[in-house]
């Protein structure tokens, strides 16, 4: 059963290392992140499952505790490991950037609370599917939490990845308040080819989290909401 959840954005910048001169910037993001991650240990999980988009098939799939990530290919000489702090990385396939970005959250905090998985979900997976995916990972265990990672929008101005689009706003601005509210019968409608147009690479992972939250009673708080650099970045925590 899913007991908690921590909504975080994922880009590399939110690392102080590969944000070099942008680091003081995104310091109430990373903030709001690490009291997310703090909702996740009061309550006292069996199993932490950590959510990050994909790209295609790339980092699709199934990552054990202690599978190991990289920032060098964004030139940083900075490794990270997913799951308990010191742990010698796994042998196996690389941690995808969202997952990378995880490991990084988790390890600001020591987490030693409960045992980690991660799980990278593509970007384009269908919403009738997120759901039962999320559905799964909540019987996995008797108390679950999640890590749920994802951006809004890459169009919310004209100097964003994607350029502008004037429907960005209003797309980051419902997604937001489903994920402040924990109302997971508006994350599970959200219009899977509007994100795609938007550039939104949370769409499938919040779908996911809907599909675990079905039934739970969780209650939202919407820690931080903006979008420095044009991208939609969003925090919350069920609980």
């Amino acid at each position: 059963m899913l007991v908690a959840a921590a909504i975080c954005p994922c880009p590399p910048l939110l690392v102080p290392e590969v944000a070099t001169g942008a680091a003081p910037e995104l310091d109430p993001v990373r903030t709001a992140c690490l009291d997310a991650l703090g909702v996740l240990a009061a309550a006292r999980p069996d199993r932490l499952v950590v959510l990050g988009p994909t790209t295609g098939e790339a980092g699709e799939g199934r990552y054990p505790q202690g599978a190991g990530g990289s920032f060098r290919g964004f030139g940083v000489d900075l490794d990270v490991t997913l799951g308990a702090a010191g742990q010698t990385p796994a042998c196996g396939p690389q941690l995808p950037p969202a997952l990378a970005v995880g490991a990084w959250l988790l390890s600001r905090t020591q987490w030693t609370d409960a045992p980690v998985a991660g799980l990278g979900v593509p970007e384009q997976l269908p919403g009738d599917r997120c759901l039962p995916l999320g559905r799964e990972l909540a019987g996995s265990a008797s108390r679950v939490a999640l890590l749920v990672l994802g951006d809004g929008s890459a169009r919310r101005s004209v100097k964003a990845p994607g350029y502008f689009d004037e429907r960005a706003e209003a797309f980051d601005a419902g997604a937001a308040r489903a994920l402040g509210a924990a109302d997971t019968t508006a994350l599970a409608a959200l219009d899977e080819r509007l994100a795609a147009d938007l550039l939104v690479s949370g769409r499938s992972c919040w779908q996911v989290l809907a599909g675990a939250a079905e039934g739970a009673g969780l209650r939202g708080q919407l820690l931080r909401e903006e979008a420095p650099y044009g991208v939609g970045y969003v925090v919350a925590a069920w609980t």
